[in-house]
C-alpha cells in the first residue's frame, strides 16, 4: 500500500521477511475452515479468530451482509455509500491481519442488502433485504468457501439488533440449503455441507443492545489465552490489531498482556449426529491433512497426504531457517499435487477444495522462503478511459523468474523494458468498482497485478502480488458542482450560485425544468426558480459534451490508501414551503452534522461558536443557540462553561440541544437545564420506523404551531429512522411534546422535550433532524424552525 519511500522505508522495517515467512506457515497445521457471519463490518469476534489462526491455523473466512454505510463516521465526513467504500476497504486491511478470507452479501451501491439503519427485527431486516437474495447470496459465499464450521456472532433474541437477527436466522437456512441440490442451480457451484453451526453461549447485551433471553448453554469453549511465539503478542492483542483498523468506528483497545480469554460457544446445528459435551470444536473434523485420508474414504492417497502434512510441520520446525524451510515446503507441495492427481472421484468433494487451499498457501509460503523478492508499483493511483499507466516491476531473486503483469480481459499491457510495462485502460473501462465481493489472502486483488513463475528442482511456484498502490479508474467524463444539492425556500426564493469543476461553459449541460432555469457560465452555475414553481423533489441530470457525467468522491486516509466512488451526476433540487425563524442564531457543532449549512442554505442566517467564544461565555449575542450532535464530548470548551451557557438561558435564551449518548458526556443533572437522562441500553430508547405514526401530546404548543403548523406532511417521507436515544427520565419542569413507537412496543415520550427556566426554554430532541436535514426532507426543516423561533423582544 505504502507509495512514498519513507512509507515503503518504514513499511518494510515493520514487517520483517522472517516474521512473513513466520505468518504464511501458520495456516499449514490445519485443513480446517472456519466462517465467522456477522452483519457490519467490525461483527467479527476478533480475539477469538486470532486464537484460531495463529495458534491452530485455522483457514478462516468472514461473511458479512451489510458494509457498515449506515452507521457514524468517527475518522471524516462519509456518510451513506461513501462509508460504505471506506469501511469495506477497513474490514480487509481487518482481515489480513488474521489471514481471513471476506466476503460480502451486499455486492453494489444501491443493493437492498445495505446496512439501512438500526432495526429491531430480523423479520424486517429480511422484508427489506429479501429472504430470497439474502439466501442466494448466503448459499453462494458457503459453496465457494466450503467451510467445514460457521458461528455467527449475534443470538436471534428480542432486544438485539435486527441486521444481527437476520444473520444468524438465514444462517439457520442457509447451511441447509448449502447441501441441497435443489436450492440455487442457477449457481453452476457444487452443494457444500457444513459440519457444524455455533451460536454464542455469551449475552450481547450492553450499552447498545438488551437481550431478552439468557444465552444458551456452552457446549464447547475456544481459550483464546496465549500468545504467539514469534511475534510475541497475546492472541487477543493480535485480534486488537485487526480491529484497530476499523478506524471509522474507533475500534481497537490495548489488552494487558497475560489475561485468560475464552469464548464458550453452543452447538446448534450439526450435519451429522455430534456429543453436545465436545471437548474441540474440531471433533469429527480432519484437523490435518494426514488425517484426512480416513476422514474423506480415500486410503489410496493417504501417503501422500501424510508425507505432506509431515513435511509441513518441519517447515515449522525450521523456522527461521529460510534454505530448510524451502526445502521441506517443496516435498510438501509435490506430495498435495499428486494426491489431488490421484484423489478417488467419491472423495473430490472433502478433499479437493482442502488440498486447493494448501496448494496456494504453500506457494505463497515458497515465496517468502525463497531468496525472492519483487513488487509492481505506479506513480499513478488515478487513470481515465484511454489512459496509458506505466508500472515499474522490482524484482530480486537468483532464480530465472517470469514475471507478468497481469490486467483484466480487454487492457493492454506492453513491456517496454525488462522491467517495465504500459498499462492501457479501455476506453470503454467502467470506473473501479467501490464495493468488492471478495477480498482474498491469498490471490491477487486489484485489477492489475503481478504473477511471479519460477521452477526449483523441478517444482513449479506461482505467486500473485498486489501493486504496492491500487490504481483507480475514474470516469471519463467527471464534473464536480458544489453544491450537488440544493434547497429553495418558496417563501425567500433567490437565485442560487453553484461552483463548477470540470468541463467548460460550452460542454456542460443542466437539464432544466419549467420551473428551473440553470444558466451555465464561465464562472459557475446559476439557478433560479419560477414564482409558480410547486414544492417537491427535482433531479436534473448533468452532461459533458452530450455524455453523461459522473461525480467522484476521492477517499484517502493512511490505513486505507487511495479510495474513489463514480456515480451519475445530478442536481438535485428540494423546494419547500416553510416560514424562517425569529432571531439570532448560533450554533456549536461536535463534527457529526451539518446543520449550520443546510440551515444557511434554508434561507437561516446562522453564525458558528468557536471555543473562544465559548469559553469566554459570549452566549449573549444570539437568540437561538443549537448544540450539535456529540458536541459535549467533541466541544471541551462547552463542558467547562456549561453554567455560563445556564445563566444565557434562564436570562433569556432560547437552547435546543440535538441528540447526544449517554457517554458524550451528557450528565444527567449537569448538562440540561434540569434532570434530563439518556436511555440506554439505546435499542430501547429509539424508534426505528422511519414512519411510525407520531401523536402529538400537547397538540396546542406553540413548537408545534409556530411559525409553521406541523401537521402530517411533515412527517412523511422520512429516512432511517425517527430518532433514537430518547430520554427515559425526566424532571417535570420538561414537557413532552410527542409519543411514537415501533410496532408492538409501548409509546416512547422522550424525543421532544421543552422546559421553560427563567425567561428562556431548553429544547432537547432525540429526532434525527440533522440527517433528514441532509436527505432533505421539508418537515424536518418545518421543525427546526420551530424550534429555534425566538426572540428576546418578541
Amino acid at each position: 500500500m505504502p507509495k512514498h519511500d519513507a512509507d515503503r522505508l518504514l513499511n518494510a522495517f515493520a514487517q520483517p521477511r522472517s516474521v512473513q515467512l513466520w505468518r504464511a506457515l501458520l495456516p499449514l497445521k490445519s485443513c480446517v475452515s472456519f466462517m465467522n457471519t456477522g452483519a457490519h463490518p467490525d461483527d467479527e469476534i476478533s480475539t477469538m479468530l486470532a486464537a484460531l489462526h495463529y495458534r491452530d491455523g485455522i483457514n478462516l473466512s468472514h461473511a458479512c451482509s451489510t458494509r457498515g454505510e449506515g452507521g457514524q463516521n468517527a475518522i471524516g465526513t462519509e456518510t451513506g455509500v461513501d462509508l460504505g467504500v471506506v469501511r469495506t476497504r477497513e474490514m480487509e486491511r481487518a482481515a489480513d491481519i488474521l489471514d481471513m478470507t471476506q466476503y460480502w452479501l451486499c455486492q453494489y451501491p444501491g443493493d437492498p442488502l445495505a446496512d439501512f439503519g438500526f432495526s429491531k427485527s430480523g423479520e424486517e431486516t429480511l422484508e427489506k433485504w429479501g429472504e430470497a437474495r439474502t439466501l442466494e447470496r448466503f448459499v453462494w459465499i458457503l459453496r465457494t468457501e466450503r467451510p467445514d464450521i460457521a458461528a455467527v456472532t449475534f443470538l436471534d433474541v428480542p432486544g438485539q439488533h435486527g441486521h444481527h437477527r437476520a444473520m444468524t436466522k438465514s444462517a439457520y437456512k442457509a447451511v441447509i440449503l448449502a447441501a441441497d441440490p435443489e436450492a440455487f442451480p442457477e449457481q453452476n457451484l457444487p452443494v457444500w455441507h457444513v459440519k457444524k453451526l455455533y451460536l454464542p453461549a455469551w449475552s450481547g447485551a450492553g450499552d447498545a443492545y438488551d437481550d431478552d433471553l439468557p444465552p444458551p448453554p456452552a457446549t464447547v469453549e475456544i481459550d483464546g489465552t496465549g500468545q504467539d511465539p514469534v511475534i510475541g503478542m497475546d492472541y487477543a492483542q493480535l485480534g486488537q490489531v485487526s480491529r484497530a483498523y476499523h478506524q471509522t468506528q474507533g475500534m481497537g483497545t490495548w489488552v494487558a498482556p497475560g489475561k485468560e480469554k475464552k469464548w464458550p460457544l453452543h452447538l446448534a446445528w450439526a450435519a451429522d449426529e455430534a456429543p453436545h459435551d465436545e471437548h474441540s470444536i474440531f471433533e469429527g473434523l480432519p484437523q490435518t491433512l494426514d488425517q484426512l485420508a480416513n476422514y474423506a474414504k480415500a486410503p489410496e492417497i493417504g501417503l501422500l497426504l501424510f508425507t505432506a502434512q509431515s513435511a509441513m510441520d518441519a517447515a515449522l520446525e525450521h523456522w527461521p531457517h529460510a534454505n530448510r524451510v524451502m526445502t521441506s515446503l517443496l516435498a510438501a507441495l509435490e506430495a498435495v499435487r499428486e494426491a489431488k492427481a490421484q484423489c478417488p472421484s467419491h472423495a473430490k468433494a472433502e478433499i479437493i477444495h482442502r488440498l486447493d487451499a494448501k496448494e496456494m498457501q504453500l506457494q505463497r509460503a515458497l515465496y517468502f522462503a525463497c531468496p525472492v523478492r519483487a513488487s509492481l508499483s505506479s506513480d499513478q493511483i488515478y487513470a481515465r478511459p484511454g489512459d496509458a499507466v506505466r508500472f515499474e516491476v522490482e524484482l530480486d531473486s537468483p532464480f530465472d523468474i517470469e514475471a507478468t503483469v497481469v490486467c483484466p480481459a480487454g487492457w493492454q499491457v506492453t513491456k517496454e523494458a525488462p522491467h517495465q510495462f504500459e498499462v492501457r485502460v479501455p476506453v470503454d473501462a467502467l470506473p473501479s468498482d467501490p464495493l468488492p465481493d471478495i477480498w482474498s489472502p491469498v490471490r491477487a486483488n486489484e485489477d492489475v497485478h503481478l504473477q511471479l513463475a519460477w521452477t526449483i528442482e523441478g517444482v513449479k511456484i506461482e505467486m500473485q502480488i498486489d501493486p504496492l498502490q491500487r490504481l483507480n479508474i475514474l470516469p471519463a467524463h467527471e464534473v464536480a458542482l458544489e453544491p450537488k444539492a440544493i434547497l429553495l425556500n418558496k417563501q425567500c426564493l433567490a437565485t442560487k450560485s453553484i461552483e463548477r469543476a470540470g468541463g467548460s461553459a460550452d460542454d456542460l449541460q443542466i437539464a432544466g425544468d419549467d420551473s428551473l432555469e440553470c444558466e451555465v457560465g464561465a464562472r459557475g452555475i446559476a439557478l433560479t426558480a419560477k414564482e409558480n414553481i410547486e414544492p417537491g423533489l427535482y433531479e436534473l441530470p448533468v452532461t459533458l459534451g452530450g455524455e453523461d457525467a459522473y461525480f467522484v468522491r476521492r477517499m484517502h486516509y493512511p490505513h486505507t490508501g487511495p479510495l474513489n466512488r463514480a456515480e451519475p451526476a445530478r442536481l438535485s433540487v428540494r423546494v419547500l414551503d416553510a416560514t424562517l425563524p425569529r432571531g439570532r442564531i448560533g450554533y456549536i457543532g461536535g463534527g457529526s452534522d451539518r446543520v449550520d449549512y443546510w440551515l444557511n442554505q434554508f434561507g437561516v442566517e446562522v453564525a458558528n461558536i468557536d471555543d473562544d467564544a465559548i469559553a469566554a461565555g459570549r452566549f449573549d449575542d444570539f437568540d437561538s443557540i443549537i448544540v450539535g450532535v456529540f458536541a459535549f464530548r467533541t466541544r471541551p470548551e462547552l463542558l467547562n462553561n456549561i453554567e455560563t451557557l445556564h445563566r444565557w438561558v434562564h436570562g433569556g435564551g432560547n437552547l435546543l440541544t440535538l441528540y447526544h449518548r449517554p457517554w458524550d458526556n451528557w450528565d444527567k443533572d449537569r448538562v440540561p437545564l434540569a434532570p434530563l437522562e439518556i436511555g440506554k441500553p439505546s435499542l430501547r430508547w429509539r424508534v426505528t420506523d422511519e414512519n411510525a405514526a407520531v401523536t402529538y401530546l400537547a397538540p396546542e404548543h406553540e413548537v408545534l404551531n409556530g411559525p409553521n403548523t406541523i401537521g402530517a406532511d411533515d412527517w412523511a417521507d422520512w429516512h432511517k429512522e425517527r430518532g433514537l436515544y430518547f430520554a427515559s427520565t425526566w424532571d417535570d419542569a420538561y414537557q413532552p411534546l410527542l409519543s411514537m413507537h415501533d410496532a408492538g412496543e409501548k409509546p416512547l415520550e422522550g424525543s421532544l422535550l421543552v422546559g421553560a427556566f427563567g425567561k428562556g426554554r431548553h429544547i432537547h430532541t432525540s429526532l434525527i433532524l440533522h440527517h433528514q436535514l441532509d436527505k432533505l426532507v421539508p418537515g424536518a426543516y418545518r421543525l427546526i424552525a420551530n424550534l429555534l423561533d425566538w426572540s428576546r423582544s418578541g
